[in-house]
């Protein structure tokens, strides 16, 4: 594969995670003036856009319903509403950079996951990498020190969807559909936050409306560059490329949120994102594609499959 091929998929995968980054600098501009259950409602419907990019040749609209196994899309149902909810929460009570830390946790929990659930071995390497990501998260959280809140429990939560996805990725992806992988996911939110939204339904109004916009369509953005970036690269390459995002998100959160990195937090991301590091170089050396996945942008990940990955040379 030539060089200059790899770098133009390294470029859009850079700047899928610049529009996702904006994406959830948009939904935490709202502010709490509207539920989660809500904003990821309506970002799930401006998510719709991306549909029509993600389908190949002969695949049908109705293709967002099949699949080789019920039970792990609905399971991917369930698990991307959840997580979608999760992120919302994250970025609406926490900052950009403290969201980002937890949820980027996401590779530790997928290697915890793939020997609870695929019974795959880890070696020493990955299970450091795993503890060095807890150790960075306890230097970030202070726990005792400080007050901990229902953001970073909505963190954790987008974090272990990510995973779950990625973990129903590698059990069924090689056969499904790249169409019914994203459709499970998107419309999980629009089902489980569209019925959770009714209780306590508040119209947006026009910023609001706007600022939904921007993150349902930003993200929509985001996932058809990443699905690009992995014709034109290896997954093994456009992987690192997500925790650009961290600094995005300690950029916005200076400029925009006016929020501070203190020392331990800076310690602490180094940690977590030196742990997601190590566990994507070691997929790398077992040849086990490790998806980006993050801030409840897993739908982008899974529109990544192994065939993609090819490009003329």
């Amino acid at each position: 594969m030539r060089s200059d091929v790899i770098l133009k998929g390294i470029l859009l995968a850079f700047a899928a995670f610049f529009a996702y980054s904006i994406s959830d600098a948009s939904v935490k501009l709202i502010e709490g003036r509207i539920s989660p259950y809500e904003s990821g409602f309506f970002g799930a419907v401006f998510g719709l856009v991306a549909l029509p990019f993600l389908l190949k040749r002969n695949d049908r609209w109705y293709d967002v319903f099949t699949t080789t196994s019920r039970p792990l899309w609905i399971l991917r149902f369930f698990s991307s509403g959840i997580g979608t909810i999760g992120s919302v929460t994250a970025f609406t009570h926490l900052s950009m950079a403290e969201a980002f830390c937890l949820i980027f946790l996401l590779p530790s929990f997928v290697t915890v996951m793939s020997v609870v659930f695929l019974k795959e071995p880890v070696g020493i390497r990955r299970w450091g990498a795993v503890i060095l990501g807890f150790i960075g998260v306890l230097v970030v959280l202070r726990p005792g020190f400080r007050e901990l809140s229902i953001g970073h429990v909505g963190a954790v939560l987008a974090g272990l969807s990510g995973a779950l996805s990625i973990i129903i990725y590698r059990a069924i992806g090689p056969s499904e559909k790249n169409i019914s992988l994203y459709g499970a996911g998107l419309m999980g939110a629009l089902v489980i936050c569209g019925f959770a939204m009714l209780q306590d339904f508040s119209a947006p109004d026009a910023t609001e409306w706007a600022l939904l916009a921007g993150y349902g369509l930003l993200g929509a953005l985001g996932n058809v560059l990443l699905m690009y970036a992995a014709f034109y690269a290896p997954a093994a390459v456009v992987g690192p490329t997500q925790y650009s995002q961290m600094l995005w998100g300690i950029l916005f959160g200076y400029l925009i949120f006016g929020d501070r990195v203190d020392l331990p937090m800076v310690a602490g991301i180094v940690l977590i994102v030196g742990s997601g590091l190590l566990t994507l170089s070691r997929e790398r050396t077992k040849g086990v594609a490790l998806p980006p996945a993050v801030a409840g942008k897993e739908d982008a990940a899974l529109a990544i499959k192994p065939e993609d990955e090819t490009a003329s040379s």
